[in-house]
């Protein structure tokens, strides 16, 4: 069976990452196709209820929240499998688990970079698998993975974040050839500098973007059959280009 199905139809949406600036406008794209009925899972329950109240607000069939914390991962299948329950089941499930950590080279604190490490692979990865395994039980869904250029080719100047990226990334990427005939399918979304609670006081990169952008974005991707996109576009040629500049010249990039 082609994974490449239903493109960014489907009423049931699960966001892992609930109040998720870029999630929350995929949602958003979405919505403005079709209302939607979602469940949200984060961290932060307070958040999570205002932003479902938000999303009713705005036509949402129906609005569910459950707290999770990324690194209580025993409890990833349990919560999960709550949700879907309360949806009965999914046809699409955003990941949109991590943290920037400290921008350096070499961590100066240890444990915060162990922390962002955590959360972006480990933590984004159980859901990950969770969630995949879900799909692949019901033989169809997407999932949406929000991933990073900083995984296509960590640089110096977030050695941290780039690396747990390019974990996760990794991950989804394998799944998705492991799921496509299944009748999953898995899109990993490759946003470069975008303008969020996350980033700000960062000077922006090159080809900085919005979170409006990168749903739009991801939604046409999804639309389109894509398995990979890069918000925006010009970074894939952008990163495909950084990814042959040797070695002691990609060293000398700093930022």
């Amino acid at each position: 069976m082609s994974a490449k199905i239903k493109g960014a139809t489907g009423r049931r949406v699960l966001v892992l990452g609930g109040t998720s600036e870029i999630a929350l406008e995929i949602v958003g794209e979405l919505q403005s196709r079709e209302p939607r009925e979602l469940a949200l899972v984060g961290r932060d329950g307070a958040a999570l209820e205002a932003v479902a109240q938000r999303l009713q607000a705005d036509a949402a069939m129906s609005v569910s929240t459950f707290v999770l914390d990324a690194l209580d991962t025993d409890r990833h299948g349990a919560v999960i499998d709550e949700a879907l329950q309360q949806l009965g089941g999914a046809d699409i499930v955003i990941v949109a688990v991590g943290v920037l950590g400290e921008r350096a080279g070499l961590p100066t604190d240890v444990a915060q970079a162990v922390n962002t490490m955590q959360v972006n692979m480990v933590g984004a990865g159980s859901l990950l698998i969770h969630a995949a395994r879900r799909l692949s039980e019901a033989g169809a869904g997407t999932i949406v993975v929000l991933s990073s250029v900083a995984a296509e080719r960590p640089r110096r100047a977030n050695s941290v974040y780039g690396a747990s990226k390019a974990g996760l990334d990794s991950l989804a990427q394998a799944l998705s050839d492991e799921l496509y005939e299944q009748g999953v399918r898995v899109m990993v979304v490759r946003p470069g500098f975008v303008h969020t609670r996350m980033t700000t006081g960062l000077d922006p990169a090159p080809f900085a973007s919005t979170p409006q952008t990168v749903a739009r974005t991801a939604v046409a991707g999804l639309e389109s059959g894509a398995q990979t996109v890069w918000a925006p576009g010009a970074l894939r040629w952008l990163m495909l280009v950084l990814k042959l500049v040797p070695r002691p010249v990609f060293r000398r990039m700093r930022k």
